[in-house]
């Protein structure tokens, strides 16, 4: 093995740690935003301009989050196979579930309400996204676990 090698790739597993950190404590932070003050909002858009300012909402969060979703799920999948063990598998399963609540509440919830706003989906909208939210919550303290064990 040559001289130094190992240090490179302790070199890369922490930034491969610091990556995973970022993307995950990013979207824990846009996450919360969204749950506390962006969500309870909708209700006071009004029904005229709601459509318009779904749509732009949907388009403009899109830009916000689907790199930063790709990236941490990348580094979910990269720290399983750098590190492995079960608190790296949590998190890679937290993805799933944030992903999975993504496609089948949320997406579909936010489609209807680009049709006008409707106070049953709203509501179905903001408590769902709490299944998000906690898993955010809980990928931080993942992240930052293996960040400080193996970093």
């Amino acid at each position: 093995m040559p001289q130094g090698f190992g240090q490179t790739v302790a070199e890369a597993r922490t930034w491969l740690l610091v990556a995973h950190v970022a993307a995950t404590l990013y979207m824990t932070g846009v996450i919360w935003f969204v749950q506390i003050v962006h969500y309870p909002l909708f209700s006071r858009v009004g029904q005229r301009g709601f459509c318009e300012y779904e749509r732009e909402h949907v388009r403009r969060t899109g830009w916000v989050v689907a790199g930063p979703m790709l990236a941490e799920l990348a580094a979910a999948v990269a720290v399983v196979w750098v590190v492995g063990g079960w608190l790296a598998w949590t998190g890679l399963a937290l993805v799933g579930v944030i992903w999975i609540s993504t496609g089948v509440w949320q997406v579909p919830a936010h489609r209807r309400l680009e049709a006008g706003f409707d106070a049953s989906v709203h509501l179905w909208l903001t408590r769902t996204n709490w299944i998000r939210t906690a898993g955010w919550t809980a990928r931080s303290v993942i992240a930052l676990a293996l960040a400080a064990a193996f970093g």
